[in-house]
């Protein structure tokens, strides 16, 4: 394939096309911002997109229509910004000094104290407001996740989210009302040509499409993919790797693609976790707070399923659930496709079964079948935006007798990998489901795990996580759930 080259990167900054011919694969745009552009509202707090700080807002095309969400600036390379539009804090305000609606709320409610979160919280907030100007406190609290504030001023600030739209209107929002011009701008940034900028390890490509990224990992099988860097990102700031030279596929519409099979779903590698929200939870309800604890909301809006699981780590959110639904991995080199069972893509730690220049390209999970019963658990320090200390998947069903005719259990932050638990289902196949065979169950996960002690969680606590949250989805599977809670509240009046 002769696929044409262009030898810059190009995108909006606020109302300023930028043109970048000589850029760093892992510059990030929190850096750009500040050192570069002296766009200081833009803060540094964490390195690592966990404290919202760092707060922008990015308007991709989406089937050609144009989509603002919030990101950490902080982790997200500029070299991955090509055809899009990147708005910060010193964007909202009038030329005249007339604060936007969002800062007004913002003062009016005194929402604001030692004031260095402020702009990420602003821009988050106006994240939501043009999505849902009248949002509920628990879509405001979702909303902000991601967005630390150590003076401890949340009351207000969700006072002030709610009172936005009584400050102005968000059909008067100039991404509102300049959406279509913008749109009209960044498709013309749209030639179809691979991006192709610097040399050796400081070489960045974004290619033209799946079939241009799929010749150029042939041919290049040592190069980083990076698609929404929540992961890759932290490799660069907190631990100074490198990684170039780098290939961003964020911008590829062909692996942020979704289809309700006859069967299953199947999501294209770069989709998104808020993308990837809505038809996950119609046809799983049971995933609705596992998908909404991962991360905050910037990491879900940049964070996709593909790299989850292509990233192998033994504490991904993801990875439990997929192997107890039996989701299927894509994989995909040169023009050669072949299936893998989830289970068996990740072989021991830091190594998954991907062969040089092979890329995930899509991810299938078949639907439940009649009678199946599914859970998933996460335990983490934090109840929103941290990593799992543990994390288990189940899914069983029963015979017409009651007994236990298929099991599958799976455990993130046990192994080295996420993992089945063999023991723990042959002890359920083909007893009664009952306390009493979960009871005996339970004993097998110390042969089926030997957990290792961090900084998150002891060997012994995680084991017996493992084993309590198999007694969990047992109570909730009957209903006994319900029972006992009732019972405790009739007793404690």
């Amino acid at each position: 394939m002769n696929t044409p080259i262009r030898n810059s990167i190009r995108f909006l900054l606020n109302d300023k096309l930028i043109e970048l011919a000589d850029i760093s694969p892992t510059e990030t745009l929190l850096d750009f911002l500040r050192l570069e552009r002296r766009l200081r509202g833009t803060k540094e707090g964490c390195a690592e997109g966990d404290c919202g700080a760092c707060t922008v807002l990015v308007g991709r095309l989406s089937d050609s229509q144009l989509k603002y969400e919030s990101v950490n600036a902080c982790i997200r390379f500029v070299g991955s910004l090509d055809g899009c539009h990147v708005v910060t804090v010193e964007a909202l305000a009038a030329r005249d000094g007339t604060l936007h609606p969002v800062q007004r709320a913002m003062v009016d409610t005194h929402a604001s104290q030692c004031g260095f979160c402020t702009p990420g919280f602003v821009m988050s907030l106006y994240g939501l407001w043009m999505q849902n100007p009248h949002p509920d406190v628990r879509e405001i609290e979702k909303a902000l996740q991601g967005n630390l504030c150590r003076c401890t001023g949340y009351a207000a600030i969700i006072r002030a989210a709610e009172s936005i739209s009584a400050v102005g209107d968000v059909n008067k929002d100039p991404l509102v009302t300049e959406r279509a011009r913008v749109r009209e701008q960044l498709l013309s940034l749209k030639d179809g040509r691979r991006v192709e900028v610097g040399a050796g390890k400081q070489r960045l490509v974004l290619p033209a499409d799946l079939d241009d990224f799929a010749e150029f990992m042939d041919a290049n099988p040592g190069s980083t993919i990076v698609a929404g860097s929540t992961d890759v990102g932290l490799w660069v700031t907190k631990f100074m790797r490198e990684i170039g030279p780098v290939v961003f596929i964020s911008h590829l519409d062909e692996l942020r693609g979704m289809t309700e099979e006859q069967d299953g779903l199947r999501f294209g590698a770069g989709v998104s976790y808020t993308d990837a929200y809505p038809l996950v939870i119609q046809h799983f309800p049971q995933l609705t707070e596992l998908w909404n604890r991962i991360g905050g909301e910037q990491v879900r809006n940049m964070g996709t399923i593909g790299g989850n699981v292509a990233n192998g780590s033994p504490i991904g959110d993801t990875p439990p659930l997929l192997i107890a639904l039996g989701a299927t991995v894509l994989l995909r080199k040169g023009n050669v496709r072949r299936s893998v069972p989830i289970e068996n893509f990740f072989i021991e730690y830091g190594k998954q079964d991907r062969l040089p220049g092979e890329f995930v390209e899509a991810i299938r999970i078949p639907y439940l079948k009649p009678g199946e019963q599914f859970g998933v658990y996460k335990i983490s320090k934090r109840l929103d935006e941290d990593i799992s200390s543990v994390c288990g998947g189940f899914k069983i069903s029963l015979d017409a007798h009651g007994k236990v005719d298929t099991a599958i259990i799976a455990f993130g932050g046990m192994a080295g990998t996420p993992k089945r638990a063999g023991s723990v289902e042959q002890a359920l196949i083909g007893s009664s489901w009952t306390e009493e065979t979960i009871d005996h169950a339970v004993s097998q996960f110390a042969t089926d795990f030997t957990p290792l002690t961090d900084w998150r969680a002891s060997a012994d606590y995680r084991l017996l996580t493992a084993q309590n949250l198999l007694r969990r989805f047992y109570l909730e599977s009957t209903g006994e759930t319900n029972v006992r809670l009732n019972r405790y509240a009739a007793a404690v009046g």
